[in-house]
């Protein structure tokens, strides 16, 4: 019998071999880390049935003359990207990233795992995600059974980001709970997409003839689609195309000037704010897909962590 050989190749993190067997490896060590001491962070669970747990993060040194009552913090939640098939919140990159957010913003940063592909299909992300603002509602209404939140979070400001995969379930979270889906417990501002991975049937320029030396190649979203798809989905699926009558009020979309995903993540922001929605669209130039926290001392992260932080100081009214 012939040894079974790679018929699906996304690089270190995962290969799907002839006969069904997925092979998945741990990422590099980060080139540079973040964590220099201002940040604590610790690991929780959130669903025990499916393993998937969380990495929360705080400011060592809270300045209790922030607003919020008593100083507490907003919160951020983190969902990574990976094309729905790779990553974690111990990936070294979205441990940076979090530390940083964390450490500058201020704020209580909450990153999440969530079940991936080919092993979990479509929309199996979707409900994860859905349930890992549910657990984090239930910790913030029942305090007694997370002191390390309760001490910080400020339940009343509480933002929901991803990057790339993690910002289309930003999208979809957003329409499914809007501003008042977590309540009473939670109070959602705003949504955070960074450069998220959206599409449909119809291409868009930057779309086609991407360079095949892209971070994200036509070659690469094929392979993750395929992957992370339920079988026969098109891409004008539901699950990838965004455009709903329901979404979000108050949302910040961040695109990348080299991204695939460029043209289709500015037709996103300008078809919201059509609807009336209070929406900042940024374009990094120069930059390329999911390139946040890459580099973690690069002027781009520097800008975007500020980028971040201004946004989520605003009041939901568009006030500074």
């Amino acid at each position: 019998m012939a040894a079974p050989y790679v018929v699906e190749d996304c690089g270190f993190a995962l290969q799907v071999l002839s006969d069904g067997t997925i092979v998945r490896s741990s990422p590099p060590p980060a080139q540079v880390t973040a964590d220099d001491g201002r940040v604590e962070w610790k690991d929780a669970v959130y669903d025990a049935a499916r393993g998937l747990g969380l990495r929360m993060y705080r400011p060592r040194h809270r300045d209790v003359t922030d607003k919020g009552e008593e100083g507490k913090l907003p919160v951020l939640v983190y969902f990574h990207g990976g094309g729905f098939c790779m990553g974690s919140y111990y990936w070294p990159e979205n441990h940076t990233v979090c530390l940083r957010l964390a450490a500058e913003l201020p704020a209580v940063v909450l990153s999440f795992d969530y079940r991936l592909a080919p092993e979990h299909r479509l929309p199996a992300a979707h409900e994860d995600a859905a349930a890992a603002l549910l657990w984090l509602r239930n910790q913030l209404i029942a305090s007694s059974e997370n002191p390390w939140l309760a001490e910080s979070a400020d339940s009343r400001r509480v933002f929901v980001s991803g990057v790339s995969a993690g910002g289309s379930l930003v999208h979809h979270m957003a329409v499914r709970f809007g501003t008042a889906g977590l309540e009473p417990g939670a109070n959602v501002v705003g949504y955070i997409l960074l450069m998220p991975g959206l599409f449909s049937a119809e291409p868009t320029r930057s779309e086609m003839g991407w360079p095949d030396s892209a971070f994200l190649s036509q070659e690469m979203f094929d392979r993750l689609f395929r992957l992370g798809m339920p079988a026969g989905a098109t891409r004008d699926d539901a699950l990838v195309n965004p455009f709903a009558p329901d979404s979000p009020s108050l949302v910040l979309v961040v695109a990348a000037e080299r991204d695939f995903f460029r043209d289709r993540n500015v037709e996103y922001a300008e078809r919201i704010k059509a609807m009336g929605k209070d929406v900042e669209l940024v374009v990094f130039a120069g930059q390329e897909h999911a390139s946040f926290g890459m580099d973690p001392v690069s002027d781009a992260d520097a800008e975007l962590v500020r980028l971040i932080k201004h946004f989520v100081g605003r009041d939901g009214n568009g006030n500074p």
